[in-house]
């Protein structure tokens, strides 16, 4: 059986339990899970775990990711996208009076450590239900603030035309920051509205689109990414000797090295992936043991 991680270019109009869907035929097993969702009309970068790897998904879901986007200024929707009905636009007066230079300053207030009202129309769970199915069904849906880092927001092209404004832009952000809230965001902040018309995402931790694969050629050859090989490209590696990989597989804590405070691959003296450790008040504590 194929363990380790499968990097997709996910196709726009699937979601991304269509992808897991996919690759379990694909692989054979039901054992397969991803790193961090993407809505249907997104494109891009999405990280299937098969078998043991993924019990490495959880982790590889709360690294840095990169997008390339388009927002629209000048409407706004219930879903913060192009899928959704549009609720609000703007005179083409308001939209035509935004400055270049308004634009650069909404942008840099919408980068570094922000609180953000995640969308209405999102899978986070409110009182045990999703948000999404909530906001479907017509109830009021209250979600809280939460933090998030926007490290670059950079915007690369603008195009003005019959009272609109779309930019395309490069973000990379921390987990949990949504594209399509930015983007609400940024509209709100100059008062057209504004909403999502494009995303792709780039890159998930260590894995972009220079090593991910269309569906139609997974279909034709499934490339996994070995275990070992997923963990040393995405965490601090720690070598240790065979007694150390013993205890280890066996749950025994070893001291800590100074490589935290994320998790730690260990590899035993073969290269071969022992576990996935944190370390914390001196030790390192198991995550994950990939060894019987």
């Amino acid at each position: 059986m194929n363990t380790g991680l499968v990097v997709v270019d996910k196709p726009a109009g699937w979601t991304s339990h269509d992808v897991v869907g996919k690759l379990r035929r694909l692989a054979g097993t039901r054992r397969v899970g991803h790193a961090g969702t993407l809505d249907p009309m997104a494109t891009g970068v999405l990280v299937i775990g098969i078998d043991k790897a993924t019990r490495l998904l959880g982790h590889l879901a709360l690294t840095q990711k990169a997008y390339d986007a388009t927002i629209r200024l000048g409407a706004s929707t219930n879903t913060d996208d192009a899928e959704g009905e549009i609720t609000a636009t703007a005179p083409a007066a308001v939209v035509e009076a935004v400055t270049d230079e308004a634009l650069r300053a909404a942008v840099k207030a919408l980068t570094g450590r922000l609180q953000q009202v995640p969308p209405q129309v999102s899978a986070i769970k409110v009182g045990g239900e999703r948000a999404y199915k909530r906001a479907r069904q017509g109830a009021p849906v209250e979600l809280a603030a939460r933090p998030v880092t926007v490290d670059d927001f950079a915007v690369h092209d603008v195009r003005r035309r019959d009272g609109l404004i779309d930019l395309d832009a490069s973000i990379t952000c921390s987990s949990g920051t949504y594209i399509r809230a930015l983007a609400r965001d940024l509209g709100a902040a100059l008062g057209t509205g504004g909403h999502l018309t494009v995303l792709r995402r780039t890159r998930v931790g260590p894995y972009d689109l220079a090593m991910a694969r269309t569906i139609a050629q997974l279909t034709e050859r499934l490339e996994v990414l070995p275990l070992a090989d997923a963990v040393a490209a995405a965490f601090p590696r720690r070598d240790v000797s065979a007694d150390e990989a013993g205890k280890v597989a066996h749950g025994v804590r070893l001291p800590a090295v100074g490589l935290g405070p994320g998790p730690v691959g260990v590899f035993g003296p073969d290269g071969a992936l022992v576990a996935l450790v944190e370390e914390h008040e001196g030790v390192a504590k198991s995550l994950a043991v990939f060894v019987p």
